[in-house]
Parts: C-alpha cells; structure tokens; sequence
C-alpha cells in the first residue's frame, strides 16, 4: 500500500518528554512530505499552540493540515483556508461552568495566545499553558468574559476526582456533545460529533481519498479513534494500553524517534 496521509498526534508522539522535536524527526518528516505525503498535525490542542510544530516542520511549504481542538478546526496550512470548523452549543457552556464551580476544578478556553481562566495559577492550567506555549489570563467572571462561539472548554484537575467527573458529565451531556480525556487531568469538552475519526473523514473526501491510504499515529486517549480507523493505525511505545492493545502496529517511544521509525518504515521505505 502506498500511504498518501500521514496523521500525527504531538505531545507524547511528535514531540519527546522534553516537549521538543529531535532533528532526526524533523529532517525525516520534511523528506517525507518533499516525496509528496501530506501531513496532517492532529491534536488536542488549540490551534495557536500547534503552529509552532507545524512551522518547524515546514508544513507551510507542502499540502499538510493542521487539525486542532480534537477535529473541532481543520486548517490546510499551506493556504489558511479554514476548511472545516465545529463550535459548541452556546447553550451547554453555563452547566460546563457549574459543574467545574461545584467541584473546585478550573475550567478554560482560548482567546488568541491566551488561556482564559478564573483561575491562572492553578497547576494544571499553568500545564496547558505552557503546553501550548500560551499566557494564562485570569477572567473575573468566566461565563461574562469569553467570547462566544468557542470550539471548546477544557476542565483541568486531580486526575481521580476528573475521571468521576467524566463519567457524570459524560451520562448528562452524551447526547449533546463530546466529553473524555485526553490526558488523566484533562477534561476535554467539545461538540457532539467531534473526534479525531470523524473530522479526518471529512478531510479524506475533500482530498479524495480513502483511509486505507492513511497512518495514524499516537499515543492517548484522544487519539484511539483515528487509530482504529485509519488504514495502518500506529501507537507508540509510551502510549495508554488500549492504544497499544487496538493498533495495528507499535513503534518506538516517543523519547527514540518513534515517529520517524514509522515514516522510514512504511513511507520512505528504508531497511530496518
């Protein structure tokens, strides 16, 4: 099979503990995409705290996408044309607000380069921030201060009290919108219909292509959807155990190139 789409989580697959891509990654990726593979960043995170990744891979040069908020937002890189976009039901974001409130948890969403919150000096907030490379900004009134629409709200905390917090919001909100972690402390909330899966399968038709001419790679959560559904579904080595158990290949640790192992295997079709 010849692989067209090359679909990448970052933190924990792209990027190493150290948050950073190695130069091998890198140099591998941009041979990858001279040879004609489009590449698709595919993450939870906002699409201000992806651009730097995707600039540093050049993706601006070729025909890749950046897809942000969990498939909330797809953007071709190349162009800027916004080419799908998703936002919540303003109607559901007062009961988000309350249940974060009743739980002592923070709640956030973006703005630009800032993480609006009520509360910025919080742990896991100040994680999310500096993951994406953004400023907490503290807001008085969260509900007051955002601008509306937004593609998602982010409930952060103690990974045990998240996870039943997860499971009530998930039994009220199922049939409204998505809820599910995509890390042990990170309560992701976006509309109903969004997932990894389901926004690449809208890409593949605009590119007029089909999954099995796909790789997907990752390592959470989040990122079980587009694994399963893709073509060759990749987990790397540090990924959660479901990951692992429902891949169709595992890679290297996101710490030993895990990623550029793949595309060299499958892409570039160098000898192990």
């Amino acid at each position: 099979m010849k692989y067209k789409l090359l679909v990448l989580d970052l933190d924990g697959t792209v990027t190493n503990s150290k948050k950073e891509i190695t130069d091998h990654t890198r140099d591998v990726l941009i041979e990858a995409q001279k040879q004609g593979v489009k590449i698709v960043l595919a993450s939870g995170r906002p699409t201000y705290g992806i651009v730097p990744i995707a600039d540093k891979l050049e993706l601006n040069k070729y025909e890749s996408y950046i897809l942000s908020y969990n498939g909330g937002e797809i953007i071709d890189w190349k162009t800027g044309e916004m080419m799908y976009q998703k936002m919540l039901d303003e109607d559901v974001i007062p009961y988000l607000y309350e249940c974060s409130k009743k739980n002592n948890f923070a709640i956030i969403t973006y703005d630009g380069k800032y993480v609006l919150t009520e509360h910025p000096d919080d742990e896991y907030v100040l994680k999310e921030a500096i993951l994406n490379v953004m400023s907490p900004k503290k807001v008085d009134n969260f509900l007051k201060e955002i601008k509306l629409p937004i593609a998602k709200c982010l409930i952060v905390g103690e990974p045990n009290r998240l996870a039943e917090l997860e499971k009530e919001m998930y039994h009220e909100l199922k049939d409204k919108m998505g809820v599910f972690r995509s890390e042990p402390y990170f309560l992701e909330l976006v509309p109903k219909g969004i997932d990894k899966a389901q926004s690449l399968s809208v890409l593949l038709d605009e590119l007029g292509m089909t999954k099995d001419e796909m790789i997907a790679v990752g390592d959470g959560y989040n990122d079980l959807s587009m694994i399963k559904y893709a073509g060759l579904g990749v987990a790397m080595a540090n990924a959660q155990d479901v990951v692992r158990e429902n891949a169709d290949y595992i890679t290297l640790s996101n710490d030993e190139d895990g990623v550029a192992a793949v595309v060299e295997k499958f892409i570039l079709n160098k000898a192990d």
